[in-house]
């Protein structure tokens, strides 16, 4: 089948993962190889063991999704990478392979940002799909453990531009989701237990404030728009626009304060150990070391973020007259975030758009459809460039 062939590499947390996409709309291999195991004692991710971990991994994990994909290194057009957001030692990994490959293949070599990265699952599922006409210009939420920000998302002439209007002050939303199953006695990585746990729980038994963010409101950066001078009248300036900032750090002391309150330290401590001498957890195991109070206190610390997330998101949506909403990351995999904003974006009558599940997390298919824009602008990285563990996306 013509078409552009690209081989993604993605190694900027604790995922190594290749992949290979035609034209940014077709998937024709994904692995992904996951660190969860060697990270779930220590809570977190270790910076120093995924460093290791990717090193391990990084030459299998390509010649699988070569080999799947039936193609080889000569028979790629380009070989795409990410470039940062993440942990330096971690990115460093995939990104001196990619240059060792393209350099040995003499492919073109594209550096991809890993947030404009899982903006791109969405276009590519909807591409894949047969949805060539998604309604542009887009608000991407994109949620994950490092990362909850908002951006303005459209297509240019040689590639795509995305203004930051939002982002998280202190703990991103899948942090927040981590740190509090860690203080529940749940386990890493927690969004997916406390996702699997809070049907059984009440979601309005424990009320949590929402967080306050005072600051004056920050003037936008570069251009105005056309619309963007509505947007400046309905903030009182056309050089001056709102921004939808997040704080998560709040509500995750609110829990702590609660467990301390209704005493529930002894029985974490016991669920605690109880479910790290077992492996392969169902969610049967989690409900027979949980009791009402945890599991009433798990539903409504996710109700609370997801309202939060919800709420900010379409006020910017509607502050800013988009077309879409796109969103995105490993916190979009949570099933009352994906109903939640089904619900109310309809309402709006604004489309939101989620990557399937394997395409929320981190993986490599999302950074060769991203490549792809790129790879038609010939906007190729030099061999000199490096890994930007702060890497913001503009």
């Amino acid at each position: 089948m013509p078409g552009v062939y690209i081989l993604g590499i993605e190694s900027s947390c604790d995922e190594t993962a290749a992949a290979v996409v035609r034209s940014g709309e077709q998937v024709i291999s994904n692995v992904v190889a996951s660190q969860i195991a060697t990270h779930q004692p220590y809570g977190g991710v270790v910076p120093e063991l995924a460093s290791r971990e990717h090193l391990r991994a990084i030459v299998p994990v390509v010649r699988q999704a070569l080999n799947e994909a039936k193609h080889t290194y000569a028979s790629v057009d380009a070989i795409a990478v990410t470039q940062g957001p993440g942990l330096a030692g971690a990115l460093l990994v995939g990104i001196s392979y990619a240059k060792a490959l393209a350099f040995a293949a003499d492919k073109p070599l594209i550096a991809v940002n890993h947030l404009e990265g899982h903006i791109h699952a969405v276009l590519l599922e909807e591409r894949q799909k047969g949805n060539h006409e998604v309604a542009l210009p887009a608000l991407a939420l994109v949620v994950s453990g490092g990362h909850t920000h908002l951006y303005l998302a459209e297509p240019k002439a040689r590639g795509w531009t995305y203004e930051n209007i939002g982002r998280t002050r202190d703990d991103a939303a899948g942090e927040a989701f981590d740190k509090v199953a860690r203080l529940l006695g749940l386990g890493y990585p927690g969004g997916p237990v406390i996702d699997r746990l809070a049907p059984y729980g009440d979601p309005k038994a424990v009320k949590f404030s929402p967080a306050q963010i005072k600051h004056r409101d920050r003037p936008r950066k570069g251009r105005n728009h056309d619309r963007g001078e509505r947007r400046g009248q309905e903030s009182g300036s056309a050089d001056h626009h709102p921004r939808f900032d997040f704080s998560y750090s709040g509500i995750k002391t609110a829990v702590l304060r609660y467990v301390e309150t209704h005493n529930m330290q002894p029985g974490i401590e016991i669920r605690r150990k109880a479910l790290a001498s077992r492996a392969k957890l169902k969610v049967e195991d989690y409900l027979a070391q949980c009791d009402k109070p945890t599991l009433d206190l798990s539903a409504s610390f996710q109700r609370a973020i997801v309202a939060d997330l919800v709420e900010k998101t379409l006020a910017a949506a509607r502050a800013y007259d988009v077309a879409t909403i796109f969103v995105t990351g490993g916190v979009a995999a949570n099933d009352e975030l994906r109903q939640t904003f089904g619900r109310e974006a309809a309402l709006e009558g604004l489309p939101a758009y989620f990557p399937s599940r394997p395409l929320s997390t981190d993986n490599a298919a999302m950074i060769a459809a991203a490549a792809y824009p790129k790879f038609l602008a010939k906007d190729f990285a030099a061999m000199d460039f490096s890994a930007e563990a702060g890497l913001a996306l503009r």
